[in-house]
């Protein structure tokens, strides 16, 4: 039986290029299924976002891990459906956020500002909530988002 090095290298390099394929879609960012308008009623007037939709385990896992920018505008929705004390972090999130916690009558609870990109520091609802906006930080203040004030989605029985 002989050795046939060159043939060895070839398989080698052809697992070590699998591999790397399956590591870079693992590493790659998951995007939620699909995008939908969301309103918030404020003291200035109705703002509207983009937002994904994460719903699915993976997608609320991943959230907006390893993206690099957030436009303005846009966002995602975390669904926990039914309410409950929600916790974050921003572990591999590269963008710094506003996270809205908003309860399931489609009021704001609470909102944290400015959070550290990849913090694992926990961010707490602290109180019950049913879903989390997440959008780029300062959207909070510029648009003059405030706790009570109130979500335009289909999660909330409303647009």
């Amino acid at each position: 039986m002989s050795f046939d090095r060159k043939a060895a290298r070839s398989v080698a390099r052809g697992f070590l290029a699998a591999a790397l394929v399956i590591v870079g879609f693992a590493l790659a960012p998951v995007r939620a299924a699909s995008f939908q308008p969301l309103e918030i009623v404020t003291k200035n007037g109705v703002q509207v976002f983009s937002v994904e939709m994460a719903t699915t385990e993976e997608e609320k896992q991943t959230g907006l891990m390893y993206r690099k920018e957030l436009a303005d505008g846009k966002g995602m929705l975390f669904d926990f459906n039914p309410e409950q004390e929600v916790s974050m972090w921003m572990k591999n999130t590269y963008v710094s956020l506003d996270m809205i916690f908003i309860r399931a009558d489609g009021r704001i609870l609470r909102i944290t500002e400015n959070t550290e990109p990849l913090s694992t520091k926990i961010i707490s609802s602290k109180g019950p909530a049913r879903a989390v906006l997440e959008v780029v930080a300062g959207t909070a203040q510029k648009y003059g988002i405030r706790p009570g004030d109130r979500v335009g989605h289909p999660l909330f029985g409303s647009k």
